[in-house]
Order: C-alpha cells, then sequence, then structure tokens
C-alpha cells in the first residue's frame, strides 16, 4: 500500500492517496481536491461519491465503498466475509467473467482489521429501480442475460472450488440451519405484517433446510444477492451489477430465482417467468454451456425460497431502519408467493 493506511471512511480519502490510485490503474492526472457525499441506501457497507478537482483528464466524480458505520452490520460482514469478499471479486474474479461491473480504480483489504475501500466508476446517470417497486418484462430480460454473462464463463469450472472465499456461505447437513436459528426472530419483527398462509410456508421451509442445501446442481459463480437494489440500469452501461460482497462458487439457478421471486411482481413473474428463463438458457448456451429446460425448470423451482432465506438470515441481523423493514418484507412476501406458485414445498419434501 505504499506505506499508506487504508482510507476505511470518505473523509480518510485525500487527494495524495486517490491520485496514487488512480494513477496506478491507468487514470493520468492529478487530484488537487475532494468533496465527499453519502449516496445509497446500503445494509451492509457505507457508500459515499466524490467530486474530483485537479489537473488531467481525471473522471468528475467516483464512488467510494467504505465498511458499515453499524457495530451490527459491519459484525455480520466479518463474520461471513462480506468485505474480504467483495474485495476479490474485483481485483481477481470481474475480468474472467462477462457481466457488467463498475470499473474499479482501487480495491484494498486488511485481513486483520477487515477495513476495506473500493474506488468505482460512478455510475449516473443511471437509474436504480426501487426495491420495493418492481422492474419490467424488458429489464427482467436485460437483467437475466447478464446473469447468464456471470455464469456461462466459469461454469463447471472446478478451481473455483478452491478458493476458500468462495465457500458457501450456509452450513450444509447442520443439525439446526441458519435459516431454522433466526425464523423466530423474524417472525416476532415481522408476524403483524405477514397472513397466516405465508407463514405457514416460512415455518414449512425450516422442515426441509438439508433437502434445499444439498443438492447436485451446476456450480459457477454467483452474486447471491442479485435484485434490484444492486443493479443500475442506464448511465455508462445498459446495465451495470454492483454489490459483490456474498459472491460464491454456488448454484446458478439460485441467482434467477432470487431475482425473479424479489424484483418483479408476483402476477408479473407468474406471467413471464418461463419466457423469460428460456431466455436467459438461450444466452448461456452462448458459452457452451448445455442445461436443458426440464433440468433448468426443477432448479428454478428448488431455488424459489432464496429470497425469503436471505429475508430470514439478514433482516434480523444487520441494523434495522424503516427501509430495511419494508424491503425484507417485500423479498419474503414474493418469495413466498413464487413457492406456492411453484409448489416447491412439496417439490423439497420429495426430495427430503
Amino acid at each position: 500500500m505504499n506505506g499508506m493506511r487504508i482510507p476505511s471512511k470518505p473523509d480518510l480519502v485525500t487527494p495524495e492517496w486517490l491520485t496514487a490510485r488512480l494513477n496506478a490503474s491507468g487514470a493520468p492526472g492529478t487530484v488537487t481536491d475532494i468533496r465527499a457525499h453519502p449516496v445509497g441506501t446500503g445494509q451492509m457497507g457505507e457508500n459515499a461519491r466524490f467530486e474530483l478537482v485537479g489537473e488531467g483528464p481525471l473522471p468528475t466524480t467516483l464512488v467510494g465503498k467504505f465498511p458499515s458505520t453499524s457495530d451490527l452490520s459491519r459484525q455480520l460482514a466479518v463474520a461471513v466475509n462480506n468485505y474480504a469478499r467483495e474485495v476479490f471479486f474485483y481485483s481477481h474474479l470481474a475480468h474472467t467473467v462477462e457481466i457488467q461491473s463498475p470499473r474499479c480504480f482501487a480495491a484494498e483489504f486488511d485481513p486483520e482489521s477487515h477495513d476495506f475501500v473500493l474506488i468505482l466508476e460512478d455510475l449516473a446517470p443511471g437509474v436504480q429501480i426501487e426495491q420495493m417497486s418492481e422492474c419490467s418484462t424488458d429489464e427482467a430480460a436485460l437483467a437475466l442475460e447478464a446473469l447468464a454473462k456471470l455464469h456461462g464463463p466459469r461454469w463447471g469450472d472446478p478451481s473455483l472450488a478452491d478458493i476458500p472465499l468462495l465457500a458457501t456461505l450456509h452450513m450444509e447437513g447442520q443439525a439446526t440451519s441458519p435459516y431454522q436459528a433466526f425464523l423466530e426472530a423474524f417472525r416476532h419483527r415481522y408476524e403483524a405484517r405477514l397472513e397466516p398462509g405465508e407463514l405457514a410456508i416460512a415455518e414449512a421451509f425450516a422442515k426441509v433446510q438439508n433437502a434445499y442445501a444439498n443438492i447436485n446442481a451446476p456450480r459457477t459463480i454467483i452474486h447471491i444477492d442479485y435484485r434490484l437494489d444492486n443493479m443500475m440500469f442506464g448511465g455508462p452501461h445498459p446495465l451495470t451489477v454492483f454489490d459483490w460482497q456474498s459472491v460464491n462458487h454456488g448454484h446458478a439457478l439460485q441467482d434467477v430465482s432470487y431475482f425473479l421471486g424479489t424484483s418483479v411482481s408476483s402476477e408479473r413473474r407468474a406471467h413471464e417467468e418461463r419466457a423469460l428463463l428460456k431466455h436467459y438458457l438461450d444466452v448461456l448456451s452462448s458459452f457452451e454451456v448445455r442445461l436443458g429446460w426440464n433440468e433448468c425448470w426443477q432448479l428454478y423451482r428448488h431455488f424459489a425460497p432464496a429470497g425469503l432465506n436471505m429475508s430470514v438470515l439478514v433482516s434480523t441481523l444487520v441494523g434495522e431502519t424503516e427501509r430495511g423493514n419494508d424491503m425484507f418484507l417485500a423479498m419474503a412476501k414474493r418469495s413466498i408467493a413464487m413457492c406456492e406458485d411453484l409448489e416447491t414445498m412439496s417439490l423439497l419434501l420429495k426430495s427430503a
């Protein structure tokens, strides 16, 4: 790090540090002044937009990402190596896949303190769709096309299993799954806003955790939190995907089910999901991936609880906010509706 400490907060980023990082990444110029403004609503990290003043062909603005200022959120991020994973993605994985992620000018991580910093291209004037809203069918198709460009290039790559940071986030084969451990806290927080039938499906999923986790299915690089809050439509690129804190070596269809189960309305998803899934398969085939429709559809049904699973695991662990509560509840409800439509609990019970 050339003797410079990692600037783990926006106000620690100096013109000298930023100049050195930009120059090392191939961006010429000298930064003489920086103005920082908070941006985004991240649950696990803090973001800032930097306005740059200086000499040479500098970017006008950049975005910095830093550890969360919430002790609870930071503790969770450290426990599951979120910060290390994201820095690893930009440093070692981004160039090996074809999904569009932000250009990264600096990615640094301290394994002892878990301090980190990412300096990324500003995606303005792109549009981030509100997670509690939904994307259009065309936007969903674009997102699934991008997802195939993430999954396809490293599909079945055995070397991914040898990367410790890409180890699975859930504890397979444990007597009590993380989902079971946190379901009671989730129910306590949201019970008044869930219908009895929705709670019944959430509880039924707790009984089929081993069947959900232990499945012989294609593995590749997956995002895990692939949803609207982590996407920018338009701006420098048609679609850019960010927040790679949970990047993993896992099952491809988990990302697909998670996205369609959290980022479009239940009605639109039920009407369009087969056509959208076929579009994903078409793009995936361009990477010489052979995944038949029947297998794909069964895996899609299998992973329908992905949004519910994430909501239960994370909602009571990160710092609580009104928006966060509304977001996790919306994700859970849509995911539960997907499970009901696709009869996923019956499918998992048969394989338990």
